[in-house]
């Protein structure tokens, strides 16, 4: 029996240890997963009721100590608008006791009409040199040297010095783009008390101020609108920085009425769409009668194509090659032009239509054909899976293959037998083509010249300004992407005021500024609207530009 029961009990032994060396890893990994979700709760509580733009980070990018214990730390929590960075342990810590920047002065300092700088120690910029003796700061491997949140000042834990404690802040660089906390709280207290006579308050009378307002969308092109946020609110008031994903531009650019009349410039982060979004919102402002209070409209391309902000020498797009800081200077360099909005008013054919007729807004061109078709299998499986489009590249790769697809497929073709154009009311006879683009721009595809082509013949340069339109003509797929390496030239139509298009027959894709839709037999009359005032960046100019805005 004894025996018998010896190997039993090693058995029952075996099991049990088994089943503990695999509920032990379980049970650690259980208790573990409690402890991160017990201290994300706790983390994100605090974010919650700070006055800080806390944001967590698992690595940060240069060597990082925490504010309130001075250990380095790889990972852990900063401010987005005043720079504050903290470890978890301290996290709570440092939310009580340090104050962020504040957008507004309160009590007592209200009436002022200065601030003192608002330092903050550790993790200075690297590079930055003392505002004193001019050496560099940040150079050693602790929490040392202050920064002063407004100016952006630095200074070395030796040279600072109670006067500068005390000092009253310039803020710095981009004084003439700031918005003064103090500004805010007179102009708050004078529409408390019903007054509108902001001309005295300081900066309002200062000659050169020219306030920034900053739009971002953080969904457009390359997800880089998160980072400049909080770029952008470390060096401006916060609340002129504003994330277009959370709130509408017609409620943002209510703050230029608080603001010098035709002083305001914007600078819209994102694509062209954002861009239009944004300028339609600018046309709210006309029709409420504020249109004294209209800004001028610089561009940061953050889209796909980015042609409008191509043909107002911004670039062709933004992946963090230029520091904000040097972007800011653009924006306060940069000229004022006025920018050709066009309405497209769409009738659908028959006699008992009793729809309204369809209306958009165009800034950059309007095309029936094989450009509208890639836009709309772009468009449509965008919808369905939009966290694979979130890279520049990826979203041209995908128009390449849906290019690629219609110059066999041809589902465009014989295109003239199915439309009738119209320039200022004369019917043109259109050649053998499969699609018609009405530009509005100089760029068109990405960053293509369409109208002037390879330059071998004497066409004027297209201008958005002029209050004329420039009317192309393409054989398909295959011939835009030869003029896109300028390989051949479009079918050039005419210039034209007005422009009409008879869609006769069939159902035809159709895009306006990169918006697509499928469109059965219908008339589309494009008129003049409006004008757009714009800022033009020389710096990013091409000689075709030069001399387009010579002329």
């Amino acid at each position: 029996a004894a025996g018998m029961e010896g190997p039993g009990g090693a058995d029952w032994r075996l099991a049990l240890w088994t089943l503990f060396s695999v509920l032990l890893p379980v049970l650690i990994t259980a208790w573990c997963s409690f402890q991160r979700s017990r201290r994300q709760l706790l983390i994100r509580d605090i974010f919650r009721k700070s006055k800080h733009d806390w944001h967590y980070t698992d690595l940060f990018g240069q060597p990082s100590y925490c504010c309130v214990c001075a250990q380095h730390m790889l990972r852990g929590a900063f401010c987005g608008c005043c720079g504050l960075r903290a470890s978890e342990r301290c996290l709570k810590k440092a939310d009580q006791r340090f104050v962020c920047k504040e957008i507004m002065t309160r009590g007592a300092g209200a009436a002022q009409s200065s601030i003192p700088h608002h330092w903050v120690r550790g993790n200075v910029p690297l590079c930055s040199c003392c505002v004193v003796c001019k050496q560099q700061c940040g150079t050693q491997p602790k929490l040392c040297d202050y920064r002063c949140a407004w100016c952006q000042y630095t200074v070395h834990d030796e040279c600072m010095v109670d006067y500068l404690k005390t000092e009253e802040c310039t803020f710095g660089e981009f004084k003439d783009l700031i918005i003064p906390p103090y500004y805010l709280s007179t102009i708050h207290q004078m529409r408390k008390d019903k007054k509108t006579n902001y001309e005295k308050v300081v900066p309002y009378c200062r000659k050169h101020w020219m306030p920034v307002i900053i739009l971002a969308n953080t969904r457009s092109g390359n997800n880089m609108g998160e980072t400049l946020l909080g770029e952008f609110k470390m060096l401006l008031n916060p609340v002129q920085v504003f994330d277009l994903s959370k709130i509408a531009p017609a409620k943002a650019l209510q703050l230029c009425t608080l603001l010098p009349c035709n002083a305001v410039r914007v600078l819209v982060c994102g694509g062209d769409g954002t861009v239009g979004w944004v300028l339609d919102a600018i046309d709210e402002m006309k029709i409420k009668g504020q249109e004294r209070y209209i800004p001028q409209v610089a561009i940061l391309p953050l889209g796909t194509g980015n042609d409008l902000s191509n043909t107002l020498g911004w670039g062709a797009g933004y992946a963090g090659e230029v520091p904000v800081e040097q972007i800011l200077r653009n924006v306060m360099e940069a000229d004022g032009i006025k920018l050709d909005r066009w309405k497209v008013q769409v009738t659908n054919k028959g006699y008992y239509n009793l729809r309204k007729p369809k209306v958009f807004t165009m800034n950059n061109y309007f095309s029936i054909g094989p450009d509208a078709l890639m836009a709309l299998n772009f468009h449509a499986h965008r919808e369905k899976t939009p966290s694979l489009f979130s890279s520049r590249i990826i979203n041209k790769a995908v128009y390449f293959f849906y290019g690629t697809k219609d110059c066999l497929v041809q589902e465009c073709k014989d295109l003239n037998k199915k439309v009738e154009l119209e320039l200022d009311g004369e019917r043109i006879e259109l050649p053998n083509l499969e699609g018609i683009i009405v530009l509005n721009i100089g760029y068109w595809g990405g960053g293509c010249r369409l109208w002037e082509g390879m330059g071998d013949e004497p066409y004027p340069l297209a201008r958005h300004d002029d209050g004329l339109l420039e009317v192309v003509g393409v054989h398909g797929s295959f011939h835009c992407a030869q003029i896109q390496v300028k390989l051949a030239n479009p079918v050039r139509l005419g210039q034209a005021h007005t422009v009409r298009l008879i869609l006769k027959s069939s159902k035809m894709p159709m895009q306006v500024d990169g918006e697509p839709w499928a469109q059965g037999p219908c008339t589309v009359t494009i008129t003049h609207k409006t004008h757009a005032l714009m800022l033009y960046h020389s710096g990013e100019q091409t000689d075709d530009d030069a001399s387009s805005l010579s002329e």
